[in-house]
């Protein structure tokens, strides 16, 4: 049950004064991303500004500036409205004080309105942005226009806050100091020694701080009244995630203790030497799977490091011990290529593999069905149809799951409760992800890291070229092949619309078939299976030179021939992305290169990241910059399910306070590991507080 002191906080803003139905809706859609939601007080109170208006130069009308903002106490005169014929003219109402006069202009006005709040002969005071037409003054649309009893309420330092179409500032600015009256105090849940360390205020004080700012500067995200509570809210995430990983810990695990037989067979039929770090890491899972708890262990790679080799030995300590694996990846194209590639290892150490996409039906679906039921199936390797009811594992005892960020928690929960007792769990990306990244949406694994690269890979010379050069990329792209060596020309991402990055990459496909006429192949997410595997076969053969692509390419399709990248308006590609296309080539023996096509004129933000990829080839570097310049949120894109998303806390700047967030956690935890003392019970209260309920239903749980 959610303490009742919140229960202010997470009723509907529909009682404050302002916010109907039609209002309530859009606020929804903005505050919550779903429209179809309530707006609450909470999600106002955790609207932050952006930003602040300084409202308290108050000149007469004589000493008014060229320009900026004023607040003025004017005498209403003569009100002129337009000629009823010409609506397109602006309505004027004249006011003036003992120095002079100026002029209020309103476009598109409603006389009934302006003479109600603008009654001939009083007395009102008037706010907003200075401008002259000629010598005279005017403010066209006023931000205040006030009673003296409503100007004396009026805070003179004024927040901006981010805003929506159909959201006027007036009425978003109302109805967030109505929430903030409604905030209660809480009881402390920090650590009285940290708090006072920092210098920081209370929750419910640091929150009205924000919203009602008594300096003139934009709120700084490094003040002490921002990092409290963005430190209040890595602590919520970094608790729920101890606590989730306490109870999957908890629960009933199994020891695998292989004899090491089937290991040393893939590693005998290896054509190369396994690199320090896919040894330490292989020894680090085989410790995690002979222990009786559950193992929750994250495999960062970067791109070419070799995960796809460890993550065969895990899954063939699982056969050593009697139980099946079944490894998950993101795309058919990836599953059909982790086939062709393990099945020689596995045929080598006598295990059995097969694949289990959307694309086998019928008969051929049926014999997988019943061999995986009957334990013929060592290792099953597929996309989501391995979640699908029918596919029952006889004995299933680790679960791998490739590129985890583009799957759900609820997703990689369903997999294992496929196994009916608690199976192991190794997730693997080839998207470095930030320190800070990770403790945030893997909070609740271990890690393990590869940062070489197999033994023979040349380093990739990646340049970066404005699209008016693209016939001289043409004519050195014909000299290349004629060398035999082979491309990948990847189109524009348009991310509003799949069919136009189809459009794109057809007429790109068109041009180059011309100048090569039966050498260029096109794929992309809309051709079928069978089609997508011929062009790929293709392609790896050497039947094709180049094939032109979206991004279905972008993630383990491995050709050691191909050699040379073309990336065509890399400006319009994150960082991560361009990385992970990189990474395409650079693994056979030959020098690679990648060529960054760039549309003039180049903004900063793209201008940054082509620099850093003409600098960098390590992926953990590039994710840092990554976060730094794009934040988490759009990293990891936002419709990840299970991906916490922050309202407060900002990882680019608040990294640092989620390291102490975590070992906080873990402390607390190891004091309290139910949280009934006193703090405990705050600290209740802050999970509630962010939203992180499913922890606390965990404590009950046992």
């Amino acid at each position: 049950m959610r303490p009742s002191v919140l229960n202010p906080l997470f009723a509907s803003a529909s009682g404050i004064k302002g916010i109907g139905q039609k209002l309530d809706k859009v606020l929804a859609q903005f505050l919550r991303g779903d429209a179809t939601a309530s707006t609450r007080v909470v999600d106002l109170l955790f609207h932050l500004p952006s930003g602040v208006v300084d409202r308290r130069f108050r000149p007469k009308i004589v000493d008014l500036p060229k320009e900026g903002i004023v607040t003025i106490e004017v005498k209403v005169g003569r009100h002129k409205p337009p000629p009823p014929f010409n609506k397109r003219l602006p309505y004027r109402v004249e006011v003036s004080d003992q120095t002079g006069s100026l002029t209020l202009v309103f476009f598109h006005a409603f006389a009934e309105h302006l003479q109600r709040s603008l009654p001939e002969g009083e007395t009102r005071f008037i706010s907003g942005e200075i401008s002259w037409y000629g010598e005279e003054p005017q403010i066209a649309h006023p931000d205040h226009i006030l009673t003296a009893e409503d100007f004396s309420r009026m805070p003179l330092i004024e927040p901006v806050y981010p805003l929506t179409a159909g959201l006027s500032p007036k009425i978003l600015g109302r109805a967030i100091r109505s929430a903030v009256e409604r905030l209660p105090d809480l009881s402390e849940w920090q650590d009285a020694a940290w708090k006072k360390k920092h210098g920081w205020p209370d929750f419910s004080v640091a929150l009205k701080a924000l919203h009602s700012p008594q300096v003139s500067e934009a709120p700084s995200i490094t003040s002490a009244t921002r990092l409290r509570l963005a430190y209040d809210e890595l602590l919520a995430n970094q608790l729920a995630l101890s606590l989730v990983r306490g109870h999957m810990k908890r629960a009933a695990g199994r020891s695998f203790v292989g004899d090491g037989a089937l290991q040393a067979k893939i590693i005998d039929a290896l054509p190369y030497k396994l690199t320090g770090g896919q040894t330490f890491a292989n020894a680090e899972i085989r410790a995690d799977m002979a222990s009786p708890s559950r193992m929750l262990r994250l495999l960062q790679g970067d791109v070419g490091s070799g995960k796809t080799v460890v993550a065969l030995l895990a899954l063939a300590t699982a056969v050593e011990c009697g139980a099946q694996g079944t490894f998950m990846v993101p795309t058919e194209i990836l599953a059909r290529q982790h086939l062709t590639s393990l099945a020689p290892l596995c045929t080598a150490a006598g295990i059995s593999i097969a694949v289990l996409t959307g694309r086998e039906k019928g008969k051929q679906r049926e014999d997988i069905l019943d061999r995986l039921a009957m334990g013929r199936i060592d290792i099953l390797i597929g996309t989501h149809a391995l979640f699908q009811e029918g596919v029952e594992f006889k004995n299933l005892g680790l679960v791998v799951i490739d590129e985890q960020h583009r799957f759900g928690v609820h997703q990689r929960l369903a997999l294992q409760a496929k196994a009916g007792r608690a199976t192991d769990l190794l997730v693997m990306t080839a998207t470095p992800i930030p320190r800070t990244l990770a403790l945030t949406v893997y909070g609740d694994m271990d890690v393990s890291k590869l940062t070489e690269k197999p033994a023979g890979r040349l380093p990739i010379d990646t340049r970066v070229l404005p699209l008016e050069r693209m016939d001289e990329v043409v004519a050195g792209l014909g000299r290349s092949i004629k060398a035999g060596q082979r491309a990948y020309w990847v189109c524009p991402l348009v991310e509003e619309s799949e069919l136009v990055d189809l459009a794109a990459a057809e007429d790109r496909f068109k041009h180059l078939e011309q100048t090569f006429p039966g050498r260029v192949g096109l794929i992309h997410g809309r051709l079928r299976g069978p089609a997508k595997d011929a062009v790929m076969a293709n392609f790896k053969s050497g039947a094709l030179d180049i094939l032109v692509s979206t991004t279905v390419i972008e993630v383990g399709v491995d050709v050691p021939e191909a050699s040379i990248m073309v990336i065509e308006n890399a400006e319009r590609f994150g960082l991560a992305q361009l990385h992970q296309l990189r990474g395409r080539v650079g693994r056979g023996s030959a020098k690679s290169t990648c060529l960054l096509l760039y549309q003039e004129p180049l903004g900063p933000t793209a201008k940054a990241r082509l620099t850093i990829m003409r600098e960098t080839e390590d992926g953990f570097r590039i994710a840092e910059e990554d976060l730094r310049l794009r934040g988490a949120g759009e990293m990891l894109g936002t419709q990840q399910a299970g991906l916490p998303l922050f309202r407060i806390a900002d990882l680019a700047a608040h990294g640092d306070l989620l390291a102490a967030a975590r070992d906080d956690a873990a402390l607390i935890l190891a004091r309290d590991a139910e949280l009934k003392s006193a703090r405990g019970e705050a600290l209740r209260t802050l999970l509630y507080l962010f939203e992180r309920d499913e922890a606390v239903k965990l404590l009950s749980a046992g």
